[in-house]
């Protein structure tokens, strides 16, 4: 068997693994949670790789995006009724043209002035958001209505369907970033990582080509704020908006597992966000804010040891195994 058909069979394993590991959880109880947890910030983050892993465009406004889709479905079905499924196309097409407005002015920027630009970005829609109070809910924020389960509806008695519909969702983003990756168009954006000017120079219209990537990146984060909404049943402009807690939460889970790469983003989800309520619940009730220390300095020291993330880890042990062989 060679290697691609190894890999591909792995690959059908993991799936089934993960197909049939909700049966191991209580279908209400707290561990299946985070695993839905993890699944969505995965595929969130995946969706952020898009653009910061194959352009070097690193986006600290996504949770404008995120924002959008929670709120554009939750207020349909409030107002009209309307399925979070047909929310959830609207709140692609919001999030899309938002990314396009976004991009307009700022693609033409580049590292930390980019980087600024969109937070800016995030924090005037989560402004936006707590104060026009008579849409939104404002500070107090806004519950999504309660309906029989049905999957139409996206509502469930237990969380496992939450998870198979975040598996599929990861599943799907990850798809679409190796499609990407691997088109015309991922070609054009590794190019603009390695040197946009250089990518000028052959015939690379870089700002058209980072344009088209933020577009698609942000129609996908806005349909997972969707999914969001329909999980968590409640939430406010500072959770869906928050730079902490979305954009910056997206981008670290990315950097610690490996920017740029398919898997990365899932491995810095299933590390990241554990990490992050277990410290929550040995530490929280410690001393306000402990939890929040220690999550950090164990990211900290993390980046420190491998500041090209997990997927890096590999290959640096091979290169060590081969150096001691050949010393030896």
């Amino acid at each position: 068997m060679n290697t691609s058909s190894t890999r591909l069979v792995a690959l059908f394993a993991l799936l089934a693994i993960a197909v049939v590991l909700p049966f191991a959880f209580d279908p209400r109880g707290y561990a299946i949670r985070i695993l839905c947890l993890a699944l969505l910030f995965a595929a969130m983050a995946q969706a952020w790789n898009i653009v910061a892993g194959l352009a070097n465009q690193v986006s600290l406004g996504h949770a404008a995006f995120f924002g959008i889709g929670a709120y554009t479905s939750t207020l349909l079905l409030i107002h009209f009724g309307l399925s979070p499924w047909l929310g959830m196309i609207a709140g692609a097409v919001l999030g899309g043209l938002a990314a396009l407005l976004i991009s307009l002015p700022t693609m033409r920027l580049r590292g930390h002035y980019f980087a600024l630009a969109t937070l800016a970005f995030g924090e005037v829609m989560r402004v936006i958001a707590n104060s026009w109070g008579g849409l939104t809910g404002g500070p107090v924020g806004i519950s999504v209505p309660f309906a029989p389960p049905d999957l139409a509806m996206l509502q469930f008695k237990e969380t496992r369907p939450y998870y198979w519909l975040m598996l599929a969702a990861l599943v799907l983003v990850t798809t679409i970033f190796l499609a990407i990756k691997r088109s015309r168009l991922g070609y054009r954006l590794r190019a603009i990582k390695e040197n946009a000017d250089a990518a000028e120079v052959i015939g690379v219209d870089t700002t058209r080509t980072k344009i088209v990537a933020a577009v698609i990146s942000g129609m996908i984060t806005a349909c997972l704020g969707t999914l969001y909404a329909q999980f968590q049943f409640f939430f406010d402009p500072d959770t869906v908006f928050g730079v902490a807690s979305v954009s910056v939460r997206m981008a670290m889970i990315a950097i610690v597992g490996g920017i740029g790469t398919a898997a990365g983003p899932i491995l810095g989800a299933f590390f990241v966000i554990p990490l992050e309520e277990f410290a929550n619940q040995i530490f929280s009730a410690q001393a306000a804010g402990l939890s929040q220390l220690v999550f950090g300095l164990l990211l900290i020291a993390v980046i420190l040891i491998e500041p090209r993330g997990f997927m890096a880890i590999g290959p640096r042990l091979k290169r060590l195994l081969a150096r001691e062989k050949a010393d030896g």
